[in-house]
């Protein structure tokens, strides 16, 4: 009997050993996202910051990359295994051969502000003044490129009577404002109330809020979303599973709580010594973002227009759009962010 104990014991020691072992080795799981400063993808420092993924079980490492283009590249090459990014990806990779599918999604419009310089200002009253113009891009090939030349199109000026000009985010596209290289450009916020308030800018068209979307898409326009490739989706249904929890957790929090709270949460150098103008800035861009991360029914079919009007993998392909997001792992919430 005492033997049968003692084996019990032992059993029980080393099954809380290989327990422990087994929490202790969970996955690292990296996620690249397109320029972690900037307010479209908040919610994943903000996920981290709130302890969401810990919460999970989850270890993750969340990398920088200003430019969405060159994070799906880390994607494709399995160097991280998810991207905070434009949903445009998804469409761009399946017309590629690649199958990539946004698990949540933050943004159901831009975010995205057309600024011209105060000094064009003069001249460049919409998108149909244009012409002639060098207009600012993040990179050639990204989401702002498809979206500067789509609104331009619909302002009924060609893509060869303006010229697009790399600038990236942040800073760089201030000084490009600021030292004239660019007549007008695509920001996002924080970037564009440190323009406002400085003055080096105004705002031509804003795709922060749903009503400015549709007018300037013709639609709702899903954009900063959490994607992977389906293959690591359907051989990891648990992480998936739980970073969509996770991410659908500070959606909520988003919706439930002020643009202060949510300031409160993040890190001090994302909003530096002018804390009143990164809370500013949240503030405009809180309708921005979804609040369980499902996708919006209309948003993906906008997304495939303005993508097949000018970036020549998608024109005349066919998308099979069910096949470029999911609502599986998106748990609805019941009850408010802690």
């Amino acid at each position: 009997m005492r033997t049968l104990r003692q084996l019990a014991v032992v059993s029980g020691v080393a099954f809380a050993l290989a327990a422990a072992s087994t929490a202790a080795q969970a996955e690292k799981l990296t996620i690249m996202v397109g320029g972690a400063t900037k307010i479209i993808y908040l919610p994943a420092k903000l996920t981290e910051q709130l302890g969401y993924f810990k919460d999970e079980g989850l270890d993750v490492e969340l990398l920088s990359q200003p430019a969405g283009v060159d994070a799906e590249n880390e994607l494709l090459a399995g160097a991280v295994q998810g991207v905070v990014g434009f949903y445009d990806h998804t469409i761009d990779l399946q017309s590629k051969g690649k199958e990539i599918e946004a698990l949540v999604v933050f943004g159901q419009v831009p975010g995205e502000v057309e600024m011209v310089s105060t000094k064009a200002s003069a001249t460049v009253k919409s998108m149909a003044d244009v012409k002639g113009k060098t207009l600012g891009v993040t990179g050639l090939g990204s989401s702002t490129a498809f979206l500067t030349q789509y609104l331009a199109q619909r302002g009924g000026i060609a893509s060869t009577q303006y010229t697009l000009l790399p600038v990236g985010a942040g800073n760089s596209f201030i000084a490009a404002i600021q030292q004239n290289r660019i007549d007008a450009g695509m920001t996002t916020e924080p970037t564009v109330s440190q323009l406002l308030k400085t003055g080096d800018a105004k705002v031509l068209v804003d795709m922060r809020t749903l009503d400015g979307t549709r007018a300037a898409l013709g639609g709702t326009y899903p954009a900063s979303s959490f994607y992977v490739q389906r293959a690591w989706a359907e051989s990891h249904k648990d992480e998936a599973g739980k970073l969509a929890r996770a991410f659908a957790k500070t959606l909520n929090f988003i919706a439930t709580h002020s643009a202060e709270d949510i300031a409160a949460k993040m890190p001090k150098d994302y909003y530096g010594s002018n804390k009143e103008l990164y809370v500013a800035a949240l503030k405009a861009s809180l309708p921005m973002f979804t609040k369980d991360g499902k996708m919006p029914a209309d948003g993906p079919q906008t997304v495939l227009k303005v993508l097949s009007a000018f970036n020549p993998s998608v024109k005349g392909k066919h998308i099979d759009l069910a096949k470029t997001y999911t609502d599986e792992f998106v748990s609805t919430l019941k009850t408010a962010a802690k």
